[in-house]
């Protein structure tokens, strides 16, 4: 480990240890130096990196502070299956809540989210994706995330609907309708669409400039950008939406039901056994 490395993972451990908190304005970088016996240039690498880590902010001219801490997000695979579940409840009934809303808390009261449509036409990927020709007419919908009490958003969001489809249902051509109870499930479930279905694919890169002022990210914090395919029970794509998201603040997390193979009857003995050591317990064999 390089010694830069060395003063930022020590900085690092007091900032999470609570010896700096939020606010606090670090010690200059001539103390540190003299702290840790090390050069400028080598402290201000330390201070750069914990800077890419969402960690501090330098205030020319002032100095280095603790960053106040954003609320980190968790988003799992459950919450398509929770938005389906909610399409079956009465209309009267619907939760007014979205699944970005669901994960943070916030509600639209809270003007935490926001959204904007526009007319689109497919270019060669989704014109692929929807099994279209090229130029068909989209709708797009672009929605934006902030968790509640925080400024900086935690997704950005482009979702196109073929808007032949979408027509169906001119409510779901108005954005003045958002945010809608029950997301876009509900929204299909409207022009008589249940989705089979979702797909999603997750890859990382550094953000744009404007990807970067949109969510807050220091230098060095990466992107995650999920995109997301909706097949309906007839096996045709009836959405395909990108989101990108702050990778210093998202988690995701997958759970993935496994079918069982067979029950305890069909074990062979060494399975029982290996079973009992792997778990302290005695396996009782059915008779």
């Amino acid at each position: 480990m390089a010694k830069y490395e060395r003063i930022a993972d020590t900085l690092r451990q007091c900032i999470r240890a609570g010896l700096f908190k939020p606010g606090d304005r670090l010690p200059t970088e001539t103390a540190l130096a003299k702290e840790h016996r090390a050069s400028l240039p080598t402290v201000r690498d330390a201070l750069a990196q914990l800077a890419e880590e969402g960690l501090i902010d330098k205030r020319h001219g002032i100095g280095n502070f603790v960053r106040e801490s954003c609320r980190r997000i968790e988003r799992t695979n459950e919450r398509h299956q929770r938005e389906k579940d909610q399409v079956r409840e009465a209309d009267t009934e619907h939760v007014a809540t979205r699944s970005p809303e669901h994960d943070t808390g916030a509600t639209a009261s809270d003007g935490a989210f926001s959204s904007a449509y526009e007319e689109a036409e497919a270019d060669e990927d989704l014109a692929v994706a929807f099994g279209v020709p090229l130029g068909t007419r989209l709708l797009k919908r672009i929605y934006r995330s902030c968790p509640q009490d925080e400024d900086e958003p935690f997704d950005l969001t482009e979702s196109y609907l073929l808007h032949d489809l979408a027509a169906a249902n001119p409510d779901l051509l108005d954005a003045s309708h958002e945010p809608w109870p029950g997301g876009t499930q509900h929204q299909l479930h409207t022009i008589g669409i249940e989705l089979d279905r979702i797909v999603e694919r997750v890859t990382a890169r550094p953000p744009t400039a404007r990807e970067a002022e949109q969510l807050g990210l220091q230098k060095g914090v990466s992107l995650l950008v999920v995109r997301k395919t909706s097949i309906d029970v007839n096996g045709r794509v009836v959405e395909v939406a990108h989101t990108r998201l702050p990778g210093h603040r998202i988690e995701l997390a997958f759970t993935t039901h496994l079918a069982r193979r067979c029950d305890d009857q069909h074990l062979t003995e060494s399975h029982r056994s290996a079973y009992a050591r792997s778990t302290g317990n005695r396996y009782s064999m059915r008779q």
